[in-house]
């Protein structure tokens, strides 16, 4: 996700996004454990995807 398309994104979407990724990296971690994923990147995305939705977040909330 770029940073673009992450400033966009409304509160509620930004709470969302964020929620729905959390939940899928839960489940990558554990499919990971049981069985090697076919591309074990994806979990490095969806953490650094987590980290620039909660710097966003941050930011939002630092300027108000």
């Amino acid at each position: 996700m770029k940073s673009s398309e992450i400033k966009e994104l409304s509160h509620t979407e930004l709470d969302e996004k964020l929620d729905l990724l959390r939940e899928q990296l839960s489940k990558q971690k554990l499919n990971h454990v049981v069985s090697p994923l076919e591309n074990p990147l994806m979990i490095r995305k969806n953490r650094k995807d987590i980290a620039r939705l909660l710097t966003e977040k941050k930011k939002r909330s630092s300027a108000q």
